[in-house]
């Protein structure tokens, strides 16, 4: 139930039309909820016929032109229940701990250019995140950047919720990467002492 949520959320933000809504999924939701473009239409197509969201109207003629979504109560209903609601956590299952453990079989014959590989990806991911931070949450310790209103004038204004919300889901993305940084570290240290043969022959 996770991806017409997350469109749910992402319209609530900022009406917007499909393609501007797969755009946003390309760059930011799609960092923690992924979801094709394909899958991103069918969802809006399924959200309108239940009632959760609808088109606005528009003055352009039909033709050729981007229907625009925004949520009905209903829909508002919806985020609201799932995100008061309970939910475990799902397992991990991620192919490279699996390969890993095969290796322990067959062997870490070309493991460690993937092992390599991996570990570049997800420092390029947690550089992207750091520059997320600097421009979107690093005017001040503890405030957000672009913050426009304040108690007073004159002052520098706090965070507000939003702003601290969206900062957590950041940095829980951050430690992420980082965790498997130091994990794709400490893994090509022991695949480059250990023998390439299965079971250390």
């Amino acid at each position: 139930m996770s991806l017409p949520h997350a469109i749910l959320t992402a319209l609530l933000e900022r009406p917007s039309s499909g393609l501007e809504l797969a755009r946003r999924f390309d760059r930011s939701i799609g960092y923690f909820w992924s979801a094709t473009h394909q899958q991103i239409y069918r969802e809006l197509g399924r959200l309108e016929r239940s009632g959760c969201i609808r088109a606005l109207a528009s003055e352009r003629p039909a033709r050729g032109r981007k229907k625009e979504y925004e949520v009905l109560p209903a829909g508002r209903a919806e985020l609201t229940g799932w995100v008061s609601g309970r939910e475990d956590p799902k397992p991990v299952r991620d192919p490279l701990l699996l390969r890993m453990r095969a290796a322990a079989v067959v062997g870490t014959d070309g493991l460690p250019d993937e092992l390599r590989r991996h570990l570049a990806l997800h420092e390029r991911q947690l550089a992207d995140y750091a520059d997320i931070e600097a421009r979107d949450f690093s005017a001040r310790p503890g405030t957000a950047a672009g913050t426009t209103t304040g108690p007073a004038a004159g002052t520098t204004p706090g965070p507000t919720e939003a702003d601290r919300l969206r900062h957590l889901v950041l940095r829980a993305g951050m430690d992420l990467e980082r965790l498997w940084v130091d994990w794709l570290t400490e893994a090509l240290r022991e695949t480059s002492a250990a023998p390439a043969g299965p079971d250390g022959a």
